[in-house]
């Protein structure tokens, strides 16, 4: 195990418009930079069965550090594809996160932290207001509102839609994503302008379903002054991101999650 003090800073993407915004920082980190031997190579930030725990904690403390702050100031979720957040004021002990799928803060020195291994991670600012959010979204979350939900937890600390930015991250893309036939009635059910979001599938009677523009398109409806989305593939790019389905698809039900993160700064 590395001491930490030469390690680069651990491979993610950033988006240019939560990159621009003053006062804080994020990352949607890849799976590369980490300590975790396959299939959790490398930068898996869960804790999963088979993966021994100190991994994930080094794992853990090189995101953080990519923000100049101690493992423990990075707080996660123990998310269950709901609509519940929770606010932040001061870190709390790893494993001990409650159950929820968004978290919010206006407290600097707090790093929010989602994960993910096909669902959309979204991350949040009101740079004006320091204050920031970030969200786990699978469909399911997606269809019962943990976008808006958020963006109220949001406004709680003074936030506002119109000042707030959000960026959609790595995540499964239309092309990977089937579905069967009675999902699209899911979505239709809501709104049949839902069904825009859905196109054929190659197989019969199935789909493939947009779950990043579903979400752009809510986050717009908002009011939120930009919404952007990274465009890249989790699942199709095994080389860089952390997958359910193709785990599932390659028949070794084991996978790492990736983490997405946002922190003010001071």
């Amino acid at each position: 195990m590395s001491d930490g003090v030469s390690d680069p800073a651990p491979d993610h993407v950033s988006e240019p418009v939560l990159a621009s915004a003053a006062g804080l920082r994020h990352a949607f980190f890849t799976r590369k930079g980490g300590v975790s031997p396959a299939p959790f190579d490398s930068l898996n930030c869960g804790f999963r069965d088979g993966e021994p725990r100190a991994n994930v904690l080094e794992n853990r403390r090189r995101a953080a550090a990519a923000f100049g702050l101690a493992g423990e100031a990075l707080c996660t979720l123990r998310q269950v594809h709901g609509r519940t957040v929770a606010r932040v004021d001061a870190p709390w002990a790893v494993g001990e996160g409650p159950e929820a799928d968004a978290l919010v803060t206006d407290r600097p020195g707090v790093v929010l932290g989602v994960l993910t291994a096909d669902c959309a991670p979204l991350l949040f600012a009101d740079a004006e207001a320091g204050v920031v959010g970030a969200a786990h979204a699978g469909w399911r979350g997606a269809l019962d509102g943990v976008a808006e939900a958020t963006l109220d937890a949001m406004a709680g600390l003074g936030a506002e839609a119109g000042r707030t930015v959000a960026a959609i991250g790595p995540c499964i893309q239309q092309e990977s994503y089937e579905v069967g036939p009675e999902f699209p009635q899911l979505f239709r059910d809501q709104d049949q302008a839902n069904l825009r979001f859905f196109r054929p599938a190659a197989r019969a009677g199935h789909f493939l379903f947009d779950l990043p523009g579903y979400l752009a398109a809510r986050l717009e409806r908002a009011g939120l002054a930009a919404v952007a989305a990274v465009a890249r593939d989790t699942c199709a790019e095994a080389e860089s991101f952390f997958s359910y389905r193709r785990a599932c698809l390659e028949g070794d039900r084991r996978f790492g999650s990736g983490l997405s993160a946002i922190a003010l700064v001071d």
